[in-house]
């Protein structure tokens, strides 16, 4: 139950950043810089999110 109440977080981690990163990106004076550290945070928590969920897919 502990796995599932982390991916949960770390989902809703990546979902708050899709959402920041949206935002950010209308902005035309958004700095490239912070977009681009955006981007790989969320790629990062993408990343975890899949290392996970193999083993929990092995099991189904």
């Amino acid at each position: 139950m502990a796995l599932q109440n982390h991916l949960a977080e770390l989902e809703r981690k990546h979902d708050a950043l899709e959402r920041e990163i949206q935002a950010a990106a209308s902005h035309p004076a958004t700095d490239d810089v912070k977009l681009a550290e955006l981007k790989r945070r969320k790629l990062q928590l993408k990343d975890e999110l899949s290392r996970l969920r193999k083993p929990e897919e092995k099991l189904h």
